[in-house]
């Protein structure tokens, strides 16, 4: 098998047509660089060069030889380049899962911030439940999870990397009485129809929203048609119960719906990251940046408070 340093001695030597202008580009002498290429000949079994009085000339078989091999030393850089990138964290596939409680719309500044720190990198963003995220990033299936806690289901490969607590709002339709309202308490919701999932089998936002309830006396009634997604705003709009939502999704307005505050000094939600115990390098980018900016928004959050 020729080896790349007689390959890189055969393309100069092709480009330069000649032995002598070779060597000196390549700083060896002209001998040693006549011997490697006899040598690559006979390991091939053909002639690369006719040798003519004033230099070389390729062969036919060095020609198609030449056409075959002159990309080697651009793919073998890039190869390089690549693998510094990805050691470097700079570079590679980044599989993000998030909830559906947290809206990708939510994210786009963290994803724009990341990209410019990796432009290399790819992300694949895909959402599923809190639960599902820890056993997916566990498994090795994601990178990285944005969940909503609390979550029932721990695995000991992976960690959580609290991110704040989150204020809670009601979504209510418009022309709905507490849409009037400035700020609304739990307690006051104790005979609406939810159109939010009620479980206390499960975690995240459900679980949360439960445990508010019951802390008050009463057991979230569930309006006829239920959803634990996103889709539940659009039962909202369609006047068929309210929800409780954290923040960041009073971002994704829908026309026939108003958010008012909820007025409970309990009434918050915190998300997480489920990360692998030992992330790679452009995991743990991604995760600086998200971590950095939910520390800011919380402090603008608390100033305008």
């Amino acid at each position: 098998m020729p080896s790349f340093r007689q390959i890189h001695y055969f393309l100069t030597v092709a480009d330069l047509g000649g032995f002598t202008q070779a060597a000196a580009t390549l700083f060896i002498a002209q001998s040693a660089l006549s011997r490697q290429i006899s040598q690559l000949e006979d390991e091939l079994g053909f002639e690369l060069f006719d040798r003519e009085p004033r230099g070389v000339r390729l062969t036919p078989a060095g020609a198609i030889y030449r056409d075959r091999v002159m990309t080697i030393p651009r793919t073998l850089a890039a190869a390089a380049e690549e693998g510094l990138q990805l050691s470097r964290g700079e570079a590679g596939v980044l599989r993000l899962l998030h909830s559906s409680t947290i809206p990708a719309a939510s994210l786009m500044s963290v994803l724009n911030r990341f990209m410019v720190a990796c432009p290399k990198a790819r992300i694949d963003l895909d959402r599923a439940s809190s639960e599902q995220q820890v056993s997916l990033v566990a498994n090795g299936n994601a990178d990285i999870g944005i969940i909503r806690l609390p979550v029932l289901r721990r695995d000991s490969s992976v960690r959580f990397v609290e991110l704040g607590a989150e204020r809670l709002w009601v979504a209510v339709p418009d022309a709905h009485p507490l849409a009037k309202q400035d700020s609304i308490s739990i307690a006051s919701l104790e005979h609406e129809q939810f159109v939010s999932a009620v479980y206390r089998e499960r975690g995240g936002l459900a679980r949360v929203v439960t445990d508010l309830c019951l802390k008050r006396g009463f057991v979230p009634g569930a309006a006829q048609i239920v959803s634990p997604k996103t889709s539940m705003l659009s039962l909202v709009a369609a006047n068929k119960g309210v929800a409780i939502v954290p923040e960041r999704m009073t971002t994704l307005g829908s026309q026939g719906i108003v958010y008012v505050p909820l007025s409970d000094k309990d009434a918050q939600s915190t998300c997480a990251l489920v990360v692998p115990l030992k992330p790679r390098l452009l995991v743990k980018t991604f995760a600086d940046i998200l971590i950095q900016d939910t520390q800011h928004s919380f402090a603008e959050s608390s100033d305008n408070r």
